[in-house]
């Protein structure tokens, strides 16, 4: 039996709930699934959230669960893969076999272009924090003449897949002004590089210290989140929000009529007061967005292809050290993507 490291879930808690294992089986791919040895796999909040169980479900915030609600214990985390196919299943063009490929971490509802993830590899099925992870071959994209780096794409999927599906669920387009929320995070990076690439001119909020990255990145102006109160005077088409927290409530006057609230994430706050009234008054929309459908999936890839969006590495790790990464990751200092290397 070939063994592989990966880093695995025994359940919900702190550090020592997640186990770096090297005996682990390497999995064998069945009918329309791909073996895919992992060249680089990213870190995302994602995967500390999912670990603590903090995502909670309707009625019970505190519940801990898994991204869509209760998982399999042993679980592979990481949503976040770049690798090279090894071996096909039953099904499954053999010519597959040697490619580049960027792994699409959703699992959708149905075989719709715009179905909704209901799971995420590393939480609803095994993931990438492993030398090899098996997947079906549809979520498998061959980036082989891509110019990005291996740990660039590895980047790619779950934060700029999460990015490019709100904007495009926002409609978000040339010559509109978008507020970014935290904008020197995973999410609000590809945000912002997104964003700019298609035209928008970004207002970002971060912090001082990472202003000027978030800049270099493509926002037109940037404010500091330790200014109090902050003071932004743009009329906005729309808000680009992974933060939530006061900010919705702060930020939600200065939206136009028609403009677009979208949201992916509240790190700041889950449960907030607003004044509906700003809503219909004033033909607003407040969006969420979970991560991508296939459509927009395929969107990023061409990206990818293209090389157009080129992902900030901020560090690396070799997967032994995958606790060592999950602390640097949490104090939250980093600008672009923790990296591990599973051969590590």
């Amino acid at each position: 039996m070939r063994t592989m490291t990966a880093a695995v879930l025994t359940r919900h808690g702190e550090e020592d709930a997640l186990e770096v294992r090297r005996d682990q089986p390497v999995p064998s791919p069945g009918e329309g699934e791909v073996l895919v040895r992992v060249r680089a796999a990213a870190m995302n909040n994602t995967d500390l959230w999912t670990r603590k169980g903090a995502y909670g479900v309707p009625g019970d915030p505190e519940a801990r669960t898994g991204w869509r609600g209760p998982i399999d214990f042993p679980r592979i985390q990481g949503g976040d893969i770049a690798g090279i196919v090894e071996q096909t299943g039953p099904g499954v063009p053999a010519g597959l076999r040697g490619k580049r490929a960027l792994v699409d971490p959703a699992l959708y509802r149905d075989a719709g272009a715009h179905a909704p993830p209901v799971g995420l590899l590393g939480s609803e099925a095994d993931g990438g924090f492993a030398e090899y992870v098996v997947t079906r071959a549809e979520r498998v994209h061959d980036v082989t003449g891509s110019p990005l780096s291996d740990e660039q794409l590895a980047s790619l999927p779950v934060a700029y897949g999460t990015a490019m599906g709100m904007l495009e669920r926002a409609e978000i387009g040339t010559g509109e002004t978008v507020l970014v929320t935290g904008a020197s995070g995973g999410v609000g990076l590809a945000l912002v590089q997104l964003a700019a690439a298609r035209g928008a001119e970004v207002v970002a909020v971060t912090t001082a210290a990472k202003r000027e990255a978030v800049l270099a990145a493509g926002a037109t102006r940037a404010v500091s989140r330790e200014d109090s109160p902050l003071t932004i005077t743009d009329r906005l088409d729309a808000v680009a929000d992974v933060v939530a927290g006061p900010l919705v409530e702060q930020f939600l006057p200065l939206l136009r009529d028609d403009g677009r609230w979208v949201i992916a994430g509240a790190v700041a706050g889950a449960v907030l007061p607003i004044d509906v009234r700003r809503l219909y008054l004033h033909n607003l929309r407040m969006i969420g967005s979970a991560m991508h459908t296939r459509a927009h999936f395929a969107k990023l890839v061409q990206e990818a292809r293209a090389g157009s969006i080129r992902p900030l590495i901020a560090e690396r790790f070799p997967l032994s050290e995958i606790h060592a990464a999950q602390r640097r990751f949490l104090e939250y200092r980093h600008i672009g993507k923790i990296l591990l290397d599973p051969a590590g």
